[in-house]
């Protein structure tokens, strides 16, 4: 898939990622086998200079985990995580040290991602004294306070601790918290899932002024799909652990290829009644399967509308069906 995107340096390749987890049965036995959870099951995606990928999905269906397998905080089963060119599976803890610096997280649970025993500067200076040691007290506090204005805190708030504040002040410790390094890439995981409607829409926007300021990649992941298409270049749709859709964010949102998507943008609510009213919408059969025992072929195949035999048989992968798109979908590639 080309684009503009293509054309900016590229921090990020994965291919072929896996993240399985080892479950044993519940039966007394010693000698029943395990079986694997599949989480993440062969997703691959690139992330250029500048750029946000916006990463979608039911509940369960892997985002947070390949969030934090990015970052080795799971273990990666197969497949390969590239940053800067370099390969970071089974890399040693020195080399993701080294590459931390470039890459930051900030967590869904703003109050939970803090340490409760730690000050505001404490928390946010913490990455300085990691990685940039001979930083003196005073710089140290210098660079604190001068993020914490950036995000919107003020200076009379550095000496205070996470329960003091809000779930959106939290989030805003915790983006300085992120950007204090000045990264490169900073992903995303559900940052806004947690907060009300008008603090969310504060986030998302500071988030973006950063991005432009600071010139970062973003992997922004949420299930929200109308907050995605805000801060978005590009969409990923994934559904049990494996990418249903890639796509820039206009092909996606404008003409979506693949059922699960277009299933989910149905349900969208839309501002206007009569539009809401008039609208077809795509409902889903059935429940999400289990990781466990995900379905043959196709993992969508048990709730698709337009499945067939062939999708019980074959597994489909990203193929491209437009410049700027990719589907995993047998069945339909045009679209219709």
């Amino acid at each position: 898939m080309t684009g503009p995107s293509s054309s900016r340096e590229l921090l990020l390749s994965v291919k072929d990622l896996r993240v399985h987890f080892a479950i044993r049965s519940e039966s007394p036995w010693p000698w029943t086998p395990t079986r694997a959870l599949k989480a993440v099951d062969g997703v691959s995606f690139d992330l250029h200079a500048g750029e946000t990928l916006g990463i979608v999905g039911e509940s369960g269906c892997g985002k947070s985990t390949l969030a934090r397998a990015l970052l080795n905080l799971v273990p990666i089963t197969d497949g390969s995580v590239k940053w800067h060119g370099d390969e970071m599976r089974g890399a040693s803890a020195q080399a993701w040290q080294a590459k931390r610096k470039a890459v930051q997280m900030i967590f869904q649970d703003p109050l939970a991602s803090l340490d409760p025993r730690m000050t505001v500067a404490q928390i946010i200076g913490e990455p300085l004294r990691t990685h940039c040691p001979g930083l003196t007290a005073d710089q140290t506090n210098e660079r604190v306070l001068a993020m914490m204005l950036r995000v919107g805190l003020t200076a009379q708030q550095i000496n205070r601790y996470p329960h003091e504040f809000s779930g959106g002040q939290c989030q805003r410790i915790g983006i300085a918290r992120a950007l204090i390094l000045k990264p490169q890439v900073v992903i995303c995981d559900e940052p806004v899932s947690a907060l009300d409607v008008s603090i969310q829409a504060q986030i998302i926007n500071l988030l973006k002024e950063l991005q432009a300021e600071m010139g970062l990649a973003l992997v922004f992941i949420a299930h929200d799909l109308a907050v995605v298409k805000h801060i978005s270049q590009r969409v990923m749709v994934m559904y049990l652990g494996r990418a249903m859709e890639l796509a820039s964010k206009h092909a996606l949102y404008d003409t979506p290829r693949h059922p699960y998507t277009q299933a989910l943008l149905s349900a969208i609510p839309v501002p206007d009644p009569r539009v809401e009213r008039a609208k077809t919408l795509q409902l889903l059969q059935g429940d999400l399967p289990s990781p466990i025992n995900p379905p043959s072929g196709c993992v969508f195949r048990t709730r698709c509308p337009k499945a067939v035999a062939q999708c019980a048989v074959s597994v489909p992968d990203l193929r491209s069906v437009g410049p700027l798109t990719q589907s995993a979908c047998i069945v339909d590639e045009s679209g219709s």
